[in-house]
């Protein structure tokens, strides 16, 4: 009875250390509750309503775009891949809870033999043994718990796959878009370019212009004709890398255009009180400094003894050289403690090796917090800068085309020369090109905040990891 006694108090004691304590975030880990931001945004008073929770079918509303990102989530191979791994973790867990349960055999056993010609004597035994480790220590209780944030850590990776993969579908379809929209401008130009050579030609004929505005004139021309297929064989890459990243074989990808899509959504409304609550992989790496603090436990619980009670129960007619028929029941019970001695060097070493993997992922877990709060603070001062220049670009993009018609008039008049009109022209061609290079980091960007700020998760009960915290 005093030995239970003392077994008792042992387990109350150890409660006060590490081994039955469960994960709490450590003081040292230093969370921001704000970050870097432009001035503009900054100056509003955020809420606690993000830009990740909204849907992504709420933030991307092209059609054409919800239709690709709807079928890159159900065939996405590195998805899929995920989906996979979410179970592989719940299945181990389930392990690790069936761990605290008795585990059961059953053996039977039959056979016959005869001595010197002898009558054969059948014998058999049909026993079920059992076995249970009493997990007093918190051995089993901390692997349970590894393997739970094991679990959560996997899911937060599915939804770390998911966001890329929904910003990264986003990111194709706007840059394809983008680039349509400059093989256009390419193509207005050549033909504008085109008829202007052809009226240099004809000023050339009327004694209006030399032959030197003329090469020039086509120069400028060709140069406009070889840039082309550049561009046409970059939106069939654009287009190839699309449909791989989709899981399909590469192909044609239906798209809307650049000006169809609208990004309406209040940026400054979306600054969280709490930073990056959303992210998949912050939280992936406060699971994995969780996992660590549980292996670290284990470690420790490695210096306790173990404790395992064990028996079995079976009918048999053979007891030891003697054989009774009609079979009679057989029971017999086992405990043992084993209390490491001549490993203890080595459980030593094994705890030390645990405390440093610990603070690595400690250090992980500080640094994922940093780099996510850059993201966010780049994205948004892209945003802001595309925002500010969006409206400077339009206005000269007015002036450069009075410009142009301005000089082409002049020249026809005899007041110009042709490099006047040139200038204009490549200035006019510089700057459309730019402006839709702005759009597009003006799209990105919106898409890079999504994807800092952890958007796109999947909230349903079975695919999302707070369901399961509790549980």
């Amino acid at each position: 009875m005093k030995k239970y006694v003392y077994m008792i108090f042992v387990a109350f004691a150890l409660s006060g250390c590490h081994i039955y304590r469960a994960y709490h975030r450590p003081d040292s880990i230093k969370v921001p509750d704000s970050f870097r931001m432009p001035d503009s945004v900054a100056c509003t008073s955020a809420d606690t309503a993000t830009i990740a929770s909204l849907a992504w079918q709420e933030v991307f509303t092209d059609p054409l775009l919800q239709e690709l990102i709807s079928y890159g989530l159900e065939n996405n191979n590195d998805m899929l891949a995920a989906i996979e791994k979410v179970k592989e973790a719940k299945a181990a867990l389930m392990t690790s809870k069936l761990s605290f349960l008795p585990s059961l055999t059953l053996a039977p056993q039959g056979g016959v033999s005869s001595f010197d010609h002898s009558a054969p004597s059948w014998t058999y035994n049909a026993s079920v043994s059992a076995s249970w480790e009493i997990d007093l220590f918190g051995k089993l209780m901390n692997a349970k718990r590894q393997a739970k944030v094991a679990m959560l850590q996997n899911m937060e990776y599915r939804q770390a796959v998911r966001t890329q993969l929904i910003a990264t579908i986003a990111d194709y379809y706007y840059t394809l878009v983008s680039l349509d929209e400059q093989l256009a401008i390419y193509e207005e130009t050549e033909r504008n370019w085109k008829s202007s050579v052809e009226t240099i030609k004809a000023m050339k004929e009327g004694g209006m212009a030399d032959e030197a505005a003329v090469s020039q004139s086509e120069a400028n021309y060709y140069m406009v004709v070889a840039s082309i297929p550049d561009i046409k064989a970059s939106i069939i890459q654009q287009e190839n890398a699309l449909c791989v990243l989709l899981g399909n074989t590469p192909g044609v990808i239906r798209r809307g255009t650049l000006s169809q899509q609208k990004m309406e959504i209040p940026v400054e409304a979306g600054i969280p009180l709490q930073l990056l609550a959303s992210r998949p992989d912050v939280r992936s790496a406060e699971y994995q400094l969780a996992g660590m603090y549980y292996s670290t436990n284990q470690a420790r619980a490695s210096f306790y003894p173990q404790i395992s009670i064990g028996g079995s129960a079976g009918w048999t007619n053979s007891v030891g050289s003697v054989i009774v028929n009609p079979g009679k029941l057989l029971l017999s019970a086992l405990a043992s403690i084993t209390q490491p001695l001549f490993y203890r060097g080595s459980n030593i070493a094994k705890l030390k090796i645990a405390k440093a993997q610990e603070e690595q992922a400690r250090l992980n877990f500080q640094q994922t917090l940093l780099n996510a709060g850059q993201e966010v603070s780049d994205a948004l001062v892209i945003y802001e800068a595309a925002e500010k220049k969006r409206d400077a670009r339009e206005k000269q993009i007015d002036a450069l085309y009075r410009s142009v018609e301005s000089t082409t008039e002049l020249m026809r008049l005899g007041s110009s020369t042709y490099l006047e009109v040139l200038t204009a022209q490549q200035s006019l061609l510089s700057a459309q090109i730019t402006a839709t290079q702005d759009r597009l980091s003006q799209l990105q960007a919106v898409v890079s905040l999504y994807h800092a700020l952890g958007g796109g998760r999947d909230t349903t009960p079975e695919n999302d990891s707070s369901q399961y915290k509790n549980k």
